[in-house]
């Protein structure tokens, strides 16, 4: 099975070593859930969006260019934005040319974090696929090396350091909440854990890649819908991470565009966090009493990300 033979432990490990003195470990902040209205207990929040480029993404980035010979051409990226962005930097940060294609449906923050980075950005077509192909194209055309979002080996290795953390500074833990969109993150998380940890997936209702996908028995075409279309609505998910997500991820659980909106502000009112909606779509489930822990459960959220203009300082 790919989760036993590509994506392991001990390589998420190597891959941790490697990537450690380009990222950040990220810290984890301890919550009451009676702040929110829920019933008493804590949960703890994993303040991912404060790495680089503000995404777990820069992980994969890293695992990905620092593990692979680049050609002078450079590197090619297709993205809603944050691995875009993600991608940028890393190139930047390593003195490498990259193009970013990014949809129509890009918000503007992410997009200008991309120019801000140095990279060349290009729009392709309204949607993520359209996003891809262009950047296929590209690819044939230039000689420049792919760094896909979520359906490579390098990718998942690198996001899976998060899991790596989340057990060193959670040692308890019994539930991770985790929002999905083509799967990398969660595919890399949950092959960390490999069962130790109950990891449930999130998902717009307007975007349920993986919902469709278990639902099917392999990744399908699923709507691109969602407040969260520029982070969680990929095509489909990735060939890669649906046996780990088979073997050792929740059924996912789905929210609304007005419940993520609500998690959005609640972490705002309440801790001061900005989240992007991709971002906050995890803490919804929580919020919104989509997934109810019991009174003696160890329950974390991965906010995973943070490039919006949602909140402007006047």
């Amino acid at each position: 099975m790919l989760a036993d033979t590509m994506i392991t432990p001990e390589r998420i490990t190597e891959t941790e070593k490697r990537i450690r003195p380009h990222v950040r470990h990220t810290p984890v902040l301890r919550a009451d859930l009676a702040d929110f209205g829920l019933a008493p207990g804590s949960v703890d929040f994993k303040l991912e969006f404060l790495q680089h480029s503000g995404t777990f993404k820069v992980r994969g980035a890293f695992s990905s260019l620092l593990g692979r010979d680049v050609p002078k051409a450079g590197v090619v990226a297709a993205s809603g934005g944050n691995h875009g962005a993600a991608v940028a930097y890393t190139a930047m940060r390593l003195g490498i040319p990259a193009t970013i294609f990014v949809p129509s449906v890009t918000s503007p923050a992410k997009a200008e974090r991309i120019r801000g980075y140095g990279a060349d950005l290009v729009i392709g077509g309204e949607r993520y696929a359209d996003a891809l192909a262009a950047s296929q194209k590209w690819v044939a055309e230039k000689g420049a090396m792919a760094i896909h979002a979520f359906d490579q080996t390098e990718t998942l290795l690198g996001q899976g350091t998060v899991g790596l953390e989340i057990e060193a500074d959670i040692p308890d833990i019994d539930t991770l909440l985790v929002a999905v969109g083509g799967g990398g993150l969660i595919g890399g998380i949950a092959a960390w854990f490999r069962g130790r940890v109950r990891v449930v997936a999130v998902e717009p209702d307007g975007a349920p890649t993986l919902w469709k996908a278990f639902e099917a028995g392999k990744p399908v075409d699923a709507p691109a819908g969602s407040i969260a279309a520029d982070s969680l609505a990929p095509k489909r998910v990735g060939d890669i991470m649906f046996p780990i997500a088979q073997a050792y991820v929740q059924r996912p659980v789905l929210v609304s565009d007005d419940e993520i909106r609500l998690a959005q502000q609640a972490l705002w009112d309440r801790l001061r966090i900005v989240a992007e909606p991709g971002g906050a779509a995890a803490f919804a489930a929580l919020l919104a009493g989509k997934y109810v822990p019991a009174p003696d459960e160890r329950v974390a959220v991965l906010l995973c990300g943070a490039n919006t203009t949602a909140v402007r300082f006047d």
